[in-house]
């Protein structure tokens, strides 16, 4: 039970700061969803440095890790609201901007949990 708080109560939290961050910077760029490119990265990043970490020396108990990775990540990043906002522009023809969000989300996502991992090693 105390596990799922924990999960419970991260997701809480990424979720209510994702809609806050996605709320102020999705309408910066047109058919560029930058709050939702901002927590996706941010989230990779995050989970890097925690797994990373937790790998390296035990830096987060089992517990901080649920709370951190699998709920706040798992709140705070937004898979299913990046495939609605690229649905979108398939469907209004931006074939271009599709791409550029697409690629651009995934390498540097990627790249963030690298930094993540890297990191952890640093400390």
């Amino acid at each position: 039970m105390k596990q799922l708080l924990l999960v419970f109560i991260g997701g809480g939290i990424g979720s209510a700061l994702r809609f806050l961050l996605s709320r102020n910077f999705n309408d910066y760029f047109e058919n560029f969803f930058l709050g939702t490119f901002i927590v996706n990265i941010i989230g990779s990043l995050i989970i890097g440095f925690v797994i990373g970490s937790s790998v390296k020396g035990n830096y987060f108990s089992k517990d901080q890790i649920l709370f951190l990775a699998t709920g706040f990540c798992g709140g705070f990043t937004t898979f299913s609201a990046f495939a609605f906002e690229k649905h979108g522009l398939l469907q209004s023809g931006e074939i271009l901007h599709f791409a550029i969000y697409t690629l651009s989300s995934i390498f540097v996502g990627i790249m963030a949990i690298a930094l993540g991992l890297w990191l952890s090693k640093l400390i």
